[in-house]
């Protein structure tokens, strides 16, 4: 990104509609980035940011459903789709597919400017979601074998006290304890049910 501003990507084939929600975009403080093909769009270095994507359905190369199916992976940039023949089809694709928006052209510039806001909204969700697993990945990946062993047994409910789980892991209730204090601290949990939520994040498997 340019800036610390969200961005709103818009890709549409016709130079005035790219040009007038440009200036609509940055009236209201957003960054506007636009391109005039889905190609032009794939080919920009991708730098995750708070954003969202205006993208017509009918362009030059690729379609807008295209375009759509190859940046699924982009979870932070939900997208809006505008199109001058609004055919229910395309829209049915286009929202089983993720999209937040569907507008039939002309744009109505107080209801756009609401479904990117929205959309903005649901970028930085997505993006604080993101850095959380993340930070979660890696204080788990700092537990030990055994810590990983413990963790699993306590959250998956069949041994929540230190005798189960060391009745079965065949060690100690001293060494249990000593293990599962140093798994809650390097996973930063302060009770069990934290816990629990931590390890659903982490889709972790019963031993």
């Amino acid at each position: 990104m340019s800036d610390a501003r969200p961005t709103v990507f818009v890709v549409d084939d016709d130079v005035s509609v790219r040009e007038s929600l440009k200036l609509l975009i940055e009236s209201v403080g957003w960054h506007a980035e636009t391109f005039g093909s889905g190609q032009e769009f794939l080919s920009r270095q991708w730098v995750p940011g708070p954003s969202c994507l205006l993208l017509d359905v009918v362009l030059p190369d690729l379609n807008g459903c295209d375009l759509q199916k190859l940046v699924a992976d982009r979870a932070e940039m939900p997208i809006i789709f505008m199109s001058g023949h609004g055919d229910v089809p395309t829209t049915v694709r286009a929202m089983k597919a993720g999209a937040a928006e569907f507008f039939t052209k002309p744009l109505v510039d107080d209801v756009l400017l609401s479904s990117i806001r929205n959309a903005i909204d649901r970028s930085c969700a997505a993006l604080r979601d993101a850095a959380e697993t993340r930070a979660l990945r890696d204080s788990y990946a700092l537990l030990s074998r055994r810590e990983r062993e413990v963790m699993t047994l306590v959250v998956a409910g069949r041994c929540r006290l230190n005798k189960q789980v060391g009745g079965e892991l065949g060690i100690s209730e001293i060494t249990v304890k000593a293990h599962r204090g140093r798994m809650m601290r390097k996973m930063r949990a302060n009770s069990l049910p934290e816990l629990v939520r931590m390890a659903a994040r982490l889709c972790l498997a019963p031993l």
